[in-house]
């Protein structure tokens, strides 16, 4: 993937070094599981406070360094994330970017303690994508995704994804619909087509990234595959299989590994929000 002649935007809150706080016991084993707990598994930022105060400690709630971090990795988030940016502003009109906070092990956020359990996630309350950048190594050795540029970047764009649905209201609506239901099942739903439909944003940025960049941020001969390879990856059902288990299609939250590659791609191949309604089929 080509990105690093891309633009800055330099809206990063970079917490890193801040003296966040980790997860006691359990080894490398028991820290993947968890890590997956919020991009793949959709666990509620908002639950995770109880679980930060069972393990001891409390993250800073200060701000970072704000602007555009010099080492690559720092960089890489920050060039992507404004190109990501970029490709709302044309297509969601009144778009308003989300800060990036980049921590180590843990930090505060509006939706309570935040954690590198957690995996990457987005709070809609004060509007931060929050991302322990570690996790990106835990999917490559752990759960066998790619470790390609654009593997790395579907997930920032997966995570700005959630951001769309929160200033279109998709996620206020989801919540009521998940109030209603009838069931943990039911309310499971709306929770993979909300998700699915974030990865379909991260496919239509991905197919307008160049337009906005003058080619300077770009997908190149095998990105793709290494995204879909990532999204099948991180599919419910591979995970369930992973851990051991039987799949059990009512406790998916994030969809099928077939799903997540389907409207990934789908997303893509249209470069279209408009044929991201993952909510039809409800």
């Amino acid at each position: 993937m080509r990105w690093q002649g891309g633009r800055r935007g330099g809206n990063i809150d970079d917490r890193r070094g801040m003296g966040g706080v980790g997860i006691a016991g359990g080894g490398i084993g028991a820290l993947v599981l968890a890590a997956i707990g919020y991009f793949v598994f959709g666990i509620d930022p908002q639950t995770t406070q109880q679980v930060a105060s069972s393990l001891g400690g409390v993250g800073s709630t200060e701000a970072g360094r704000q602007g555009s971090p010099e080492d690559q990795a720092g960089a890489f988030v920050d060039v992507i994330g404004t190109n990501v940016d970029d490709v709302w502003k044309t297509k969601l009109q009144g778009y308003a970017p989300p800060t990036v906070t980049i921590y180590e092990q843990g930090t505060g956020t509006g939706c309570g303690y935040g954690q590198a359990a957690m995996g990457p996630f987005y709070c809609p309350t004060d509007r931060h994508v929050y991302l322990d950048l570690s996790f990106w190594q835990q999917m490559e050795t752990e759960l066998g995704a790619s470790s390609a540029d654009f593997a790395k970047a579907y997930v920032i764009a997966h995570e700005y994804g959630h951001h769309v649905q929160t200033l279109m209201g998709t996620n206020a609506q989801v919540q009521q619909a998940q109030q209603r239901a009838r069931g943990q099942a039911e309310a499971n739903q709306y929770s993979v087509a909300l998700e699915l439909q974030a990865d379909c944003y991260a496919g239509v940025w991905a197919a307008n990234a160049a337009a906005v960049s003058n080619g300077a941020v770009a997908l190149e001969a095998g990105d793709l595959e290494a995204g879909l390879r990532t999204a099948s990856a991180i599919g419910d059902d591979t995970l369930q299989r992973r851990q051991g288990g039987r799949v059990v299609p009512e406790g998916f939250t994030h969809g099928s590994s077939a799903q997540r590659v389907e409207w990934l791609r789908r997303g893509y191949q249209t470069g279209d929000p408009a044929a991201c309604d993952t909510f039809s089929a409800l």
